[in-house]
């Protein structure tokens, strides 16, 4: 900000702070002009919110003008948050000869005669391409391929930091299938798995198929496949804290998105034999009118006494909610009719589909996709061990037995004896987790044909051609 250069300036500039009840921090003076001095000025805020009402308090300060507003959120995006190193040197013209030209054309034509070699010789064995179209970012919804590449950047982060694997961010200006789906073929040759991000339903599922079907590398659709594979893990030992089994569990969702859905699928394969999903028209049963194409799939499998009815009324006697929906979902006194020692996964972010607080003493264990209450349900543990696992044995493909496989060994980190009611779910900061499920992924591609090798520790250097 530029204060006029005068007495009581910077104390009436304080003052406006401390009345809207901002907290000063740091005072750095950037630089003297002729009658004014330009600071930079940090001040602590509660949140965003009552950021805005500290910066219009001080704009209302005589002699003050605000020129510049930002916070460490976006200093850290400043430049974007990855970048690319060389690892190799290139310090002398013996190393740019092998590096590039000339020696680098045997190289290429080494894997042009076998196409198999691109594994040992590029970064393919250990790059994944995140891909988004940007329509269904986080709670913001369709905010286009630029608005998703701050996320892209910090998945690609999160890749690196827990799994040692390159991720890179392709954000497409399209909301076509075919071109989507086209573009992915197109750029596969360069990674050595796919992470779709952020595509809205239905179209994700026909994008995810039809890539499976085309590529010969793993394609993985985060919101649907990392979701679910942590929701099961977390539900495993929510069911040991209370004693109960998943064959015999009633689940109600809310949410038949690309998430819900395959929550369903997956917990079925583990063993689930009752759910019933709901929308905002209530639940999904057999001849449901307006129910679109992927609906009417979901319902024909699920619903086993085709019940009607809102998510509140048919989460009476049940024993497990889980809720990837929308805040306000249910209320609390659906969660007050469930079974006795009732599970509450209630994910909806930033507001849980039911307050957490509200239902405390109704739910033995409850759990959401928020950092401050326990039991945190976050894709970061799986996505980065489950690509790990994968780009190690060089996978064809991430199929249901690597998904359930990763699911188990996220909930195996925590030892029966640590289980707890607010600790089912193991930190995101737990190292064990994300290379428990590489090796558990790993030789469930190896047991399933999906391994082009058995997984062993990448060499560090490639052996001649």
């Amino acid at each position: 900000m530029r204060i006029d250069d005068r007495p009581g300036s910077f104390a009436r500039l304080a003052a406006a702070i401390g009345e809207a009840g901002g907290s000063l921090g740091a005072i750095d003076l950037v630089r003297v002009e002729k009658a004014t001095k330009v600071r930079d000025v940090t001040v602590l805020a509660d949140d965003e919110q009552h950021l805005h009402r500290i910066v219009d308090a001080v704009r209302d300060v005589e002699g003050v003008e605000v020129v510049n507003v930002s916070d460490r959120t976006f200093l850290l995006h400043l430049g974007g948050k990855i970048e690319t190193h060389p690892r190799i040197p290139v310090k002398t013209r013996e190393d740019l000869s092998m590096a590039y030209t000339p020696g680098v054309a045997r190289v290429s034509r080494a894997i042009a005669d076998d196409p198999e070699k691109i594994w040992n010789l590029t970064i393919k064995r250990n790059t994944v391409a995140v891909v988004s179209d940007g329509t269904a970012v986080l709670g913001l919804g369709d905010i286009g391929p630029g608005g998703a590449m701050p996320v892209m950047e910090g998945k690609a982060v999160l890749f690196k930091e827990f799994g040692g694997v390159d991720a890179f961010p392709i954000c497409l200006d399209t909301k076509d299938p075919d071109e989507i789906v086209r573009t992915v073929q197109v750029i596969a040759p360069a990674f050595g798995g796919i992470n779709l991000e952020d595509i809205s339903a239905p179209r994700c599922f026909e994008i995810e198929r039809r890539l499976r079907e085309s590529l010969d590398i793993p394609v993985f659709h985060d919101d649907q496949h990392g979701t679910a594979i942590v929701v099961l893990a977390s539900l495993l030992n929510a069911l040991l804290v209370v004693d109960k089994r998943i064959e015999e569990v009633r689940i109600v969702t809310t949410g038949c998105g690309a998430a819900g859905m395959a929550v369903t699928r997956t917990l079925q394969r583990a063993g689930a034999t009752w759910i019933v999903g709901c929308d905002e028209g209530g639940a999904l049963y057999r001849g449901r009118p307006g129910l679109d194409e992927a609906k009417r799939e979901y319902a024909e499998t699920t619903n086993p006494e085709n019940l009607r009815g809102t998510a509140d009324e048919l989460l009476a006697g049940a024993d497990v909610f889980i809720g990837l929906s929308v805040p306000g979902a249910i209320g609390v006194d659906g969660v007050r009719r469930m079974a006795d020692r009732a599970i509450v996964f209630a994910m909806a972010n930033p507001n849980p589909e039911v307050d957490p607080e509200a239902i405390e003493g109704l739910a033995e264990v409850i759990a959401t996709g928020r950092s401050d209450y326990p039991n945190q349900i976050n894709n970061v543990l799986a996505f980065p061990g489950v690509f790990r696992g994968a780009l190690d044995v060089r996978a064809r493909t991430i199929d249901a037995e690597m998904e359930l496989a990763a699911a188990r060994a996220i909930a195996a980190t925590i030892a029966d004896d640590e289980l707890a009611a607010d600790y089912v779910v193991p930190s995101v900061f737990n190292r064990a987790v994300a290379p428990a499920v590489a090796a558990a992924v790993a030789e469930a591609a190896e047991r399933s044909g999906a391994a082009r090798r058995t997984r062993t520790p990448a060499p560090t250097s490639a052996g001649l051609p």
